[in-house]
């Protein structure tokens, strides 16, 4: 469905090393980095779609979206607490803990936090359990 999602910031050091730790405890591969644009990419597998990109808007300033969120997929619930702790341990804020949310459906336990630049993230889980 997707080719890719961009998120932009506004200070490019300050979020890749934000998003680096993030990626690794999700288990994504980083495809990219290029400081002279600057811009950074993190790849999918095995199929090398959707991306997930951080960078410097080309229309120049930046601001976060109300209602606009990135929710990435966890395999399991303890890996929503890992990527939560390493949000929070980078300069994230929480937006919610980590946690069953039942009114969206039995088994989601998610996370919610916000980059150094106010973007809104999540981390979700969706299968029963320990999975």
């Amino acid at each position: 469905m997707f080719s890719h999602i961009f998120v932009g910031v506004t200070d490019f050091d300050r979020a890749l090393a934000f998003y680096q730790p993030l990626m690794a405890a999700l288990g994504v591969a980083q495809r990219f980095v290029d400081p002279s644009r600057p811009w950074a990419g993190w790849q999918s597998r095995p199929d090398p779609r959707p991306l997930f990109l951080i960078g410097i808007p080309f229309e120049g300033a930046h601001a976060p979206g109300n209602g606009q969120m990135t929710a990435f997929a966890a395999r399991s619930r303890a890996q929503v607490d890992a990527v939560h702790a390493a949000a929070l341990a980078h300069g994230g804020h929480c937006d919610g803990p980590p946690g069953l949310r039942p009114q969206y459906h039995a088994h989601y336990y998610g996370a919610y936090f916000r980059d150094p630049d106010g973007n809104k993230l999540c981390v979700a889980c969706h299968v029963p359990g320990d999975a």
